[in-house]
């Protein structure tokens, strides 16, 4: 059986457009991530969806909501889902760390993975809380299709986790847009697949189909039983 995982950032939010560092800031949806939000929901609407779950901050939980409402299904915490908290950083811009804190920066921008500004997480010790959460849901929901509403930061460092690239890497190798949808099959915890990454196409056309679960052209793990 393969287990389904809809992979969703959270809308756009208020301070989105000022590119500020906002992990651990409670910060809302913009109207525009609202908007992003429902044309996601309506392209999910027509599929079955077994559970909800979020980080619980207030633009996750937002968009998990609006995610969820066609479904009559309850948005379910989880903690470890939260996004990186960027310490002192927090609501700063990208200029004003760098002028401020030029060293946290340089340092930050070779190895984001194991270093974390004062105050902060690295990508190490986000992975270490969000990825047993993320294998937690996969192997209570057998054979079903679930989402999650993360973040940036944990989607990325999720992805480079159970997809085994270099998660040094993270922030150069991969993107999230706002609301942007991710497609994770899993045979097991072990054996995961990408099968949409990145996706936006609801922004303007209402979605492209939705793939199918892979069956062919992959190892024998992933043969049809």
């Amino acid at each position: 059986m393969t287990t389904r995982i809809f992979l969703v950032r959270h809308g756009a939010t208020v301070l989105t457009v000022e590119d500020r560092f906002a992990g651990a800031t409670d910060v809302e949806l913009s109207d525009d991530g609202r908007q992003q939000a429902r044309r996601l929901a309506q392209r999910l609407r027509s599929g079955k969806l077994a559970a909800v779950y979020a980080s619980p901050l207030g633009r996750t939980m937002e968009t998990a909501r609006i995610l969820a409402e066609p479904h009559g299904l309850e948005v379910q915490q989880r903690d470890g889902l939260r996004e990186i908290s960027h310490g002192r950083w927090e609501q700063m811009t990208r200029k004003e760390v760098e002028r401020d804190f030029p060293e946290e920066a340089a340092a930050w921008e070779k190895d984001p993975y194991t270093f974390a500004p004062v105050g902060g997480e690295s990508g190490l010790a986000v992975t270490a809380r969000a990825l047993p959460v993320l294998m937690e849901i996969v192997r209570a929901h057998p054979g079903e299709t679930v989402l999650i509403v993360s973040h940036k930061a944990t989607i990325r460092l999720l992805l480079s986790s159970v997809l085994g690239f270099d998660p040094r890497r993270y922030r150069d190798n991969l993107d999230q847009n706002p609301a942007a949808l991710n497609i994770v099959d899993f045979k097991d915890t072990v054996n995961a697949r990408l099968t949409l990454f990145n996706d936006t196409s609801h922004y303007d056309t209402g979605g492209l189909a939705i793939p199918q679960v892979p069956r062919a052209r992959l190892s024998k793990s992933w043969d049809a039983k």
